[in-house]
């Protein structure tokens, strides 16, 4: 059943389900069985940190992490709940139809219905109580702290709440208004993190040596979280509600990487 979607959508290439604690429950063809244990390793570190991220995106009576997506310049990675304590992933081509692998996706899942759960040996929950309940909005960023790129960014783009620039080591180096040094390492430690285990699921589209990341893109029901790459090793990351325009978002953070960083601009997502 999980080969459903590398047969009937174009251009995708791997399928995998997994426990939350990253036990593979099963693959399509391809992988080698190394390569589906390494996968389901890192996309259980991967929805544990996007999971942990939801303060990032403002508060919520309930937090619900919708999906993870990772884009690679040689491909994406689609992440997805299967269940109680299970997941799905899949892999696919740069030209693959978004929208037609996301639907095939949560077919599948509906499909296989509770087969697929799995009974977490960890509450995903326990990382969200301290921050996602009432959201990230705590402590204020001095003069020095605060970026005016990214203000102006967050000031014009409606539903746009938080960015931060992380430098090559990880740390902050400043952010927009409203979020202090405390706030921002919390943030950046969770995101290098997400970084890390995105980079480590390269394989799964088909990378090699060079995994070309260029996004890591969360969605929950009430907002977004993204991290993008700001070139030379720098990383921002940004939060929006969930009626943001992402792609208007994500491309104007983009536009303002040349003058921070000195990075060119890269690609680009939009609502998936």
């Amino acid at each position: 059943m999980v080969k459903d979607i590398v047969d009937n959508v174009p251009r995708a290439r791997h399928a995998v389900v997994l426990s939350a604690d990253g036990l593979p429950r099963g693959a399509t063809d391809g992988l080698t069985e190394r390569d589906v244990r390494a996968v389901s390793a890192a996309m259980a570190g991967m929805q544990s940190l996007s999971r942990a991220a939801a303060g990032f995106a403002g508060p919520a009576d309930v937090v619900r992490w919708n999906q993870t997506i990772v884009e690679f310049a040689h491909g994406w990675i689609f992440l997805i709940a299967a269940g109680d304590g299970a997941y799905l992933a899949a892999a696919a081509d740069p030209d693959v139809d978004i929208e037609q692998i996301s639907y095939r996706m949560n077919r599948l899942v509906a499909r296989l219905g509770d087969s697929l759960t799995s009974a977490p040996r960890v509450n995903p929950g326990d990382l969200l109580r301290e921050d996602g309940e009432r959201g990230l909005h705590d402590g204020t960023g001095g003069p020095a702290f605060v970026i005016p790129e990214l203000d102006k960014v967050i000031g014009e783009v409606p539903g746009a709440l938080h960015a931060v620039l992380l430098g090559v080591n990880g740390l902050p180096r400043g952010a927009s208004s409203g979020m202090g040094q405390d706030l921002a390492d919390r943030i950046a430690a969770a995101m290098m993190g997400l970084h890390a285990y995105s980079r480590a699921t390269s394989p799964f589209t088909g990378g090699l040596d060079d995994p070309r990341w260029r996004q890591t893109v969360i969605e929950f029901q009430h907002g977004w979280v993204f991290l993008i790459a700001a070139g030379d090793g720098a990383y921002l990351a940004a939060s929006a509600r969930h009626d943001c325009d992402i792609e208007e978002f994500t491309t104007r953070l983009q536009d303002v990487v040349p003058a921070l960083t000195g990075a060119s601009r890269g690609g680009t997502v939009g609502h998936a």
